[in-house]
């Protein structure tokens, strides 16, 4: 039977099994770079600038300035490695990866369903909220359903869908020309970049 942790057993963080750092790196000679070398320049006792250096010297460089080095990039050749202090790293790390996921933009796509015999009021309707969506920056996704026999007016879908289109040019383009799903007739319309 295989020996079971408590479940108050703290698993191990995935960002420090992905790095190796001091007498873990086991390659001769590595690229060392950073923006603390002068500092490192003051325990060498000579003028370090980015390049290839023997890792056991960067080693002790680390060990005096009370750091640890780090290797940032393992498949570059050689190895490219900072001196820092490891949690330091970590840190700035998970903060640049925080800003970088804020940044990005979520898609958001809002449905507008019509049948093929909607009148002329529920079209205005329908219009005025797609309008609405595509000035927030969502996408809006709009079909036609055909229930039962109504798969016999597909023209009349295409036309609802067109004359939509033509309705909203000025907020959003289509992405593709309606098409057949199923028993629905969809268009895709995506927001247009505000300047």
């Amino acid at each position: 039977m295989a020996k079971r942790f408590p479940s108050n057993y703290p698993p191990s963080k995935p960002d420090e099994n992905k790095f190796q750092i001091n007498g873990d790196i086991r390659v001769p000679e590595i690229r060392l770079v950073g923006d603390n070398l002068d500092d490192v320049s003051k325990v060498a006792g000579k003028e370090i600038e980015p390049g290839i250096y023997p890792t056991r010297t960067v080693r002790n460089w680390a060990e005096d300035m009370g750091q640890d080095l780090v290797m940032i990039s393992p498949n570059a050749d050689p190895p490219v490695c900072r001196i820092i202090e490891f949690n330091k790293f970590l840190y700035n790390k998970r903060k640049k990866e925080k800003e970088i996921k804020a940044n990005t933009s979520k898609t958001v796509i809002k449905e507008i369903r019509f049948g093929p015999n909607t009148d002329e009021h529920d079209f205005e309707f329908k219009v005025k909220h797609a309008q609405k969506f595509l000035e927030e920056g969502s996408k809006v996704k709009s079909y036609v359903h055909f229930r039962g026999r109504t798969i016999v007016f597909k023209e009349r879908g295409e036309l609802l869908l067109l004359k939509m289109l033509k309705e909203l040019e000025e907020y959003g383009a289509a992405e593709s020309l309606p098409k057949m799903e199923g028993r629905r007739m969809i268009v895709m319309i995506a927001p247009k970049k505000k300047k």
